[in-house]
């Protein structure tokens, strides 16, 4: 079984250690483009363009399902990548989590990048899933590429700057950026619940992508799978490495450590 992932940058890391928690025994390709990001200032051509071509370099490897663990690219670009792909490789987008966040209705926050902030795709989602619900729309400027950069200071700016936007008795926050979900305990830190308030619920996408991909596939989840599973690194269709940057977050040093050399 062989499962690959695509992004820019490094925001694949979370989605990619859920698969390899599910299935220790797959083998897994991550693509990214470090020669055109980031993907979020482009137009939705060029950024289309730009994924079509990690889609293609990861698919060259023969992988049975290709994961596209990136919001914005699944915004713009995943028609594009399935009329390319499928139905030979099924290919699984990512949607920021705000259906299971609303389902217990109350107050839901989603932090975003600007550009998914208030934007069509954004509030049909929330009008389709979080009727329910009293739901807050905050823009995170800069996080994702302090994330991407392991910029320690620049996370912090960021997340306090959103932190201070956040409705203090939200019940539920969704990480509508695959790269927050590398920094969720700094951001359950800039949160604190008031005495008497119930934990804060964080929703992220990565454990339903990764099971989706393996539903795709007819697999099953079987974490106590021999730990087999090979990394193939592409960097804009170069073979790589883990770089410091992702070896610098728990995800990606997760996937380094249990790897099987390749």
């Amino acid at each position: 079984m062989k499962i690959a992932l695509m992004d820019s940058g490094i925001g694949l890391l979370p989605a990619a250690a859920a698969v390899r928690r599910l299935r220790p025994d797959a083998d897994l390709v991550i693509s990214s483009d470090p020669d055109g990001m980031p993907w979020g200032p482009r137009t939705a051509e060029d950024l289309t363009e730009r994924a079509l071509a990690v889609a293609r370099a990861a698919a060259a490897h023969g992988p049975d399902a290709l994961v596209v663990g990136c919001n914005t690219a699944s915004v713009h670009a995943l028609p594009a990548l399935r009329a390319a792909l499928e139905p030979h490789i099924p290919v699984i987008g990512t949607v920021p989590a705000i259906k299971p966040a609303a389902a217990g209705g109350g107050k839901v926050a989603i932090w975003a990048t600007p550009a998914t902030t208030g934007s069509p795709y954004q509030r049909g989602l929330i009008r389709e899933f979080a009727a329910g619900a009293e739901v807050t729309e905050v823009p995170c400027p800069g996080l994702a590429d302090a994330v991407e950069h392991d910029d320690a200071e620049g996370v912090r700016r960021a997340v306090a700057a959103a932190a201070a936007l956040t409705p203090p008795d939200i019940r539920a926050l969704v990480l509508g950026c695959t790269h927050y979900e590398l920094v969720e305990e700094q951001i359950r830190a800039a949160l604190p619940r008031a005495a008497g308030q119930p934990a804060l619920v964080f929703h992220g996408s990565a454990g339903a992508v990764a099971a989706q991909a393996l539903r795709r596939i007819g697999a099953e989840a079987d974490p106590a799978a021999a730990p087999t599973g090979t990394l193939t690194v592409l960097h804009s269709g170069r073979p790589g490495t883990l770089t410091p940057a992702a070896l610098a977050y728990a995800e990606g040093r997760a996937l380094g450590a249990t790897a099987v050399a390749h």
